[in-house]
């Protein structure tokens, strides 16, 4: 079964060479091409594509604007932000907002192949050296005790324990299983068994959404 993507960008000469690469792909289909915010949230609507490759720089409404409003209304769509700016802070404020990825233009196409394929399954994708700089300072919240306990008694299990975010803390320097086993003293075993607990917990598939959850949520936060 093909992933169906929808193509969001003010460009007609970009939105081509996107198609362009995507139309070689057996498993990939290009549902629909947009030039604006306002038509791109229409289309992502009515369309329900498996990937949205979204410009933020489009005229009507911001790309972060369609983001928020498509996870509002539980759109199917993974978003996939294309942008030509570096931006930390925002890249973080869109991940919180439901982006699945973040790419700049002028990425190779395996890489943009790479990362429809990754979102399509449910997985975010980050390129390795951006996750760790955006996400490198985590900490657990001051008041996170507080903080579990409230969420606790919601009847939900997003509660961590100590040394589950201090897991937490290790994925977000971009540390292996082995590298956190080795600085936290225990087995790889142990470290497997603290991620299959805390993506349970926080309802999650991968690493890059546990950071984005923990953050979303104030149950860490960065220096």
């Amino acid at each position: 079964m093909s992933i169906r993507v929808l193509i969001a960008d003010d460009h007609a000469l970009l939105r081509q060479g996107i198609r362009g690469v995507l139309d070689f792909e057996d498993d990939i289909e290009v549902v629909g091409e947009t030039g604006d915010g306002q038509e791109t949230l229409a289309r992502a609507l009515v369309l329900q594509p498996d990937v949205l490759l979204l410009d933020l720089n489009m005229p009507g409404i911001s790309g972060m604007d369609v983001c928020k409003q498509l996870e509002a209304a539980r759109c199917h769509a993974k978003i996939i932000a294309l942008t030509i700016h570096d931006n930390d802070n925002y890249v973080l404020e869109l991940l919180k907002n439901g982006a699945y990825g973040y790419l700049l233009k002028g990425v190779e196409p395996s890489v943009l192949l790479e990362a429809i394929r990754t979102v399509a399954e449910g997985r975010c994708y980050i390129l390795p050296e951006l996750q760790k700089r955006i996400f490198g300072n985590i900490k657990p919240n001051d008041n996170v005790q507080e903080k579990a306990k409230d969420i606790w008694r919601e009847g939900r299990n997003e509660r961590l324990t100590a040394r589950e975010m201090d897991v937490v803390a290790c994925i977000a320097k971009g540390f292996s299983n082995q590298d956190i086993a080795q600085a936290l003293f225990v087995s790889e075993k142990t470290v497997k068994n603290h991620l299959t607990n805390i993506f349970r917990k926080l309802n999650v598939n991968d690493r890059t959404q546990a950071l984005i959850y923990v953050l979303k949520h104030n149950i860490m936060t960065l220096d």
